[in-house]
């Protein structure tokens, strides 16, 4: 991505979930950059790998929603693959578990703030 010394656009977009998640849109071309999804808001970025300069050095782990996938998208055999979400102590490298850790304590403040508690 080409830094252009702007912010980006943070648009409320609904989810199958009911609670929302706000996608980081590129203000010029309204490219979907990252979001931030209900739970964590925003202590964490869901990046979207497609945007970054080299892609292909990071694929997929995992396929999640499949339910409403199309039905000519074809997932890879034997990948994980979901129809809505999973546990991610089930699915998560020993590493990913490991960052989560490190970030849970600011997610939990995150929801606590938010839900007035």
């Amino acid at each position: 991505m080409v830094d252009l010394g702007i912010a980006p656009d943070i648009v409320d977009t609904p989810s199958q979930s009911g609670r929302g998640q706000k996608i980081a849109r590129c203000p010029r071309c309204r490219l979907a950059l990252w979001s931030h999804y209900f739970g964590s808001g925003p202590v964490t970025r869901f990046i979207r790998v497609g945007t970054l300069d080299n892609p292909d050095v990071l694929p997929p782990d995992v396929h999640i929603f499949t339910s409403s996938k199309q039905p000519w998208v074809a997932l890879p055999p034997g990948m994980p693959a979901f129809a809505e979400y999973y546990d991610r102590k089930t699915v998560w490298s020993a590493a990913s578990l490991e960052r989560f850790e490190i970030v849970k304590p600011l997610i939990e403040a995150y929801r606590a703030a938010r839900d007035g508690v």
